[in-house]
């Protein structure tokens, strides 16, 4: 790569059309209404799972008592947190950015701080809110934008390929690819390839014919290739149930691991919003001390602190709202993942 400046001549930029298109720079950034409504489409269906896998992490996770939280009732919750969060990145971060809550966080709420005694799950999520008070605060102070900005390139690359990987492990566990291998005494977590090292299942076959057609339809590229793939593997899980019904992994080996996918009465149930302001603020400083609490709450922060850092490069290097090796906006983007 030459160190000389050879950009070619730019192009005429084209006009926006309406308030919307200015707004958010749709036109200027080299996007269409209809690309950004496909691109809508695909991160809803692709993000979609953590209405599913959040649930069984909180909803199932007992706390120190005994007790938990539901899954109807965290799904509804995920689900109304993401759409509120994820609308208020467009508005006033203007970043094509989708929030949910995050794979790190909610595993260490129910493996770990969840089993400390005398602690709630309204108090586990009260310290979660004065880890998300602290957050915002810091970016309100500049300094966790400072921070962003002070690690290394490479390093929030890294951060990016690490995530990636973890959601992919998480898919080819779904998909019965790679399975859970306990060992005698219950301790490990080994894993295995497929059933006794075979693949069976029509999950594993679902899997594999999505992944292939939305590999042919973005080499051949066609616009929403990723919603596509969705979509028809989708339809396929459900034809497929009806008439060859696997049911769940956990009475059969070849089952589908997250969620069966049937359509129900269940399926078009209003959601159960019970749990919203159920937080305890002081519950754990009660319980716990002061000091123990504030440790929790440190420990919640920095899980969240770095959280968003790849995510952010990775997808606004895809959006091409990178300046300057900068994320337009950088600030809003850290507070309104803060508030999130």
């Amino acid at each position: 790569m030459s160190s000389e400046n050879t950009a070619a001549p730019q192009s005429p930029k084209a006009e926006a059309k309406g308030a919307l298109d200015r707004y958010f720079k749709i036109t200027e950034r080299g996007s269409t209404i209809a690309a950004e409504f496909r691109g809508g489409l695909a991160t809803f269906f692709a993000m979609s799972y953590i209405v599913v896998l959040n649930p069984l992490i909180i909803g199932l996770g007992k706390d120190a008592s005994g007790n938990a939280l539901g899954v109807p009732q965290v799904a509804a919750m995920t689900a109304l947190v993401a759409g509120v969060m994820t609308i208020l990145m467009g508005v006033i971060a203007k970043q094509p950015f989708a929030m949910a809550a995050g794979l790190g966080v909610n595993a260490l709420l129910a493996t770990t701080i969840a089993s400390t005694p005398g602690l709630t799950w309204p108090a586990i999520m009260g310290l979660v809110v004065w880890a998300g008070v602290l957050m915002t605060i810091l970016v309100l102070t500049g300094f966790r934008t400072a921070v962003f900005n002070a690690v290394p390139e490479s390093l929030k690359v890294a951060i990016v390929v690490g995530i990636g990987f973890f959601i992919a492990f998480i898919g080819l566990v779904n998909a019965g690819i790679i399975r859970r291998m306990p060992d005698a005494a219950g301790t490990t977590v080994p894993v295995s390839f497929g059933v006794s090292g075979h693949l069976l299942g029509w999950p594993t076959l679902v899997f594999l014919f999505g992944l292939f057609l939305t590999i042919a339809l973005f080499i051949r590229n066609v616009k929403g290739a990723i919603l596509y793939g969705v979509l028809a593997s989708t339809a396929l899980s459900i034809i497929l149930e009806k008439v060859v019904p696997s049911g769940s992994s956990v009475k059969s080996p070849t089952g589908w691991s997250l969620n069966v996918p049937v359509w129900d009465s269940n399926t078009s149930k209003l959601p159960n919003f019970s749990l919203f302001g159920s937080a305890d603020l002081f519950g754990a400083f009660g319980t716990l001390g002061g000091m123990a609490a504030v440790l929790l709450i440190f420990t919640i922060l920095i899980s969240a602190f770095f959280d968003a850092m790849g995510t952010s490069v990775g997808l606004a290097t895809e959006a091409g709202t990178i300046k300057d090796g900068q994320i337009e906006n950088v600030d809003k983007v850290l507070l309104v993942d803060a508030l999130g």
